[in-house]
């Protein structure tokens, strides 16, 4: 659920971090995919190969979600 500015405000008077709804959901859609992945090409991926997967677009994300803050000022 997204934040409105009033909770935002709180978010950064007591030095919580927060992030878009979109980026905070995508470990959960992510899974999907991948698993929608496997069953659409007929594979079956070990844990480890879906973690590293997982890992790798959770990590594309927040460095994405970092650059974008950054150029446009809103903080590290």
């Amino acid at each position: 659920m997204p934040s409105d500015l009033d909770a935002i405000k709180v978010y950064k008077e007591n030095g919580i971090l927060y992030g878009p709804a979109k980026a905070v959901n995508a470990g959960g859609v992510a899974v999907s995919a991948l698993e929608m992945s496997q069953n659409s090409l007929r594979l079956s991926w070990t844990r480890e190969e879906v973690d590293g997967r997982l890992k790798d677009i959770m990590t594309n994300i927040f460095n994405t979600a970092k650059t974008t803050a950054e150029t446009y000022g809103l903080g590290t």
